[in-house]
């Protein structure tokens, strides 16, 4: 009788349980991802930017990433290396999605929301468009640098309002991110 008892009271505190979790996820706002991805070679980023500055672990070895004078000369021609991008380009969201972004690159990114897409902050990547004012400072502006995003970090945005959203990289600025929030 103990036994019995025993089993009803575990199988009715683990509906319980369930029940509180699928309240419980029902509660939480969804989640939309977007990747930061770049195939720098560390060899040459690190001897250019200083050690550890490019740590990807990638097909470098084999020839699948683009050295630091190569990411500069394909943005001079005004054709940004594509393995430079965030993915998805665009997004389409319910107001209250959290977007997370993370950095599956080797190097540093910023996901800094713009009015207009257009140039970063290094002259030598911005395939010939004018700084976006919201890149132009670099990260000696405060909004700018907090939008950073390191090698594996994960930044989260929360509170879009309705409408269209534009976000870049200020340091590549050919990484471009659209999310229209309905």
């Amino acid at each position: 009788m103990k036994k019995s008892l025993l089993k009803v009271g575990f199988a009715f505190c683990c509906l319980v349980f369930v029940g509180a979790a699928a309240i419980h996820q029902d509660d939480a706002p969804s989640v939309a991802q977007v990747v930061a991805l770049d195939e720098c070679d560390p060899t040459t980023f690190n001897a250019a930017a200083g050690p550890d500055f490019c740590k990807n672990v990638s097909l470098a070895v084999l020839g699948y990433a683009t050295t630091f004078q190569d990411l500069f000369a394909k943005a001079a021609a005004g054709t940004p290396d594509p393995k430079w991008d965030f993915e998805p380009d665009s997004l389409s969201i319910n107001k209250g999605t959290v977007v997370s972004v993370v950095d599956q690159g080797g190097e540093p990114h910023t996901f800094t929301e713009v009015k207009e897409f257009g140039g970063g902050f290094i002259p030598g990547l911005n395939s010939g468009q004018a700084p976006v004012s919201e890149c132009a400072s670099g990260f000696s502006d405060v909004s700018v640098a907090k939008t950073r995003l390191l090698q594996g970090s994960t930044s989260q945005i929360t509170g879009l309002s309705r409408g269209v959203h534009h976000f870049q990289c200020c340091i590549h600025p050919w990484m471009r991110v659209t999310v229209d929030v309905k």
